[in-house]
């Protein structure tokens, strides 16, 4: 249980999330979500051990992204499907324009689809994936907020949820503050990054929230797994 950071930070805000933030300094941020997730986001363990066992060859996989930002989740989970020889469809949403307008000057692969809209504009009755996914989206939600997406992404997928995020932590807050600060020059990381740390919920907070049926997960370094798995 954090000391520091005992209580769960609902006030601060992302720079990156203010319409007038830097352009530069932003599409920098974007740019190095990629590394960032590369070593913290455990997305390789989790396509491989969450993903891959229930992608199905000589058919149409498909998955959904909610919140893209730089778009380097769907990018890396599209060639890590390629590479093992899957048809995997993926559609990624955020509802910022700057994200949009980011991804397209990425040219990405064509059974990559970028969208902005807000995942309550997607029809569950007429839209269904096998996967619905998130990075770093939980921290930015109220207890209210979040029960609400979990709804909304488990009548929207047949076989799995999974949504990785920070998990708050008096080291986590330490670590990151002494090491991303020489690498991510000119962006937002650092700042942001300490603020979503400060946001982000622990197992406990999150157990005592989520439905029963769906599993919380702790994964290193300093990360929460929540899934849930249709029958």
């Amino acid at each position: 249980m954090p000391l520091f950071l005992s209580q769960r930070d609902t006030e601060s805000c992302e720079r990156m999330d203010n319409p007038d933030c830097d352009p530069d300094e932003l599409r920098n941020t974007y740019r190095h979500f990629g590394r960032v997730n590369n070593l913290i986001s455990q997305w390789d363990y989790i396509y491989d051990t969450k993903i891959r066992p229930h992608l199905q060859h000589n058919t149409r996989n498909s998955l959904l992204d909610i919140g893209f930002g730089g778009g380097d989740i769907p990018l890396k989970l599209a060639k890590r499907a390629e590479q093992d020889g899957f048809n995997l469809s993926i559609t990624a949403i955020d509802p910022d324009p700057r994200a949009i307008q980011f991804i397209q000057t990425l040219k990405p692969p064509s059974n990559i689809e970028f969208l902005q809209c807000e995942l309550s504009e997607l029809d569950p009755a007429t839209q269904q994936f096998d996967f619905v996914l998130s990075n770093h989206l939980i921290h930015h939600l109220n207890e209210q907020e979040l029960l609400s997406i979990l709804q909304q992404a488990k009548k929207l997928c047949s076989k799995s949820v999974l949504f990785n995020d920070l998990r708050r932590s008096d080291w986590a807050y330490l670590l990151f503050n002494i090491f991303s600060r020489p690498i991510f020059r000119s962006s937002f990381i650092t700042e942001d990054g300490l603020t979503s740390i400060k946001r982000s919920y622990t197992k406990k907070e999150l157990e005592a929230i989520v439905p029963q049926d769906w599993d919380i997960q702790n994964l290193f370094p300093f990360r929460l797994l929540l899934t849930y798995d249709h029958a």
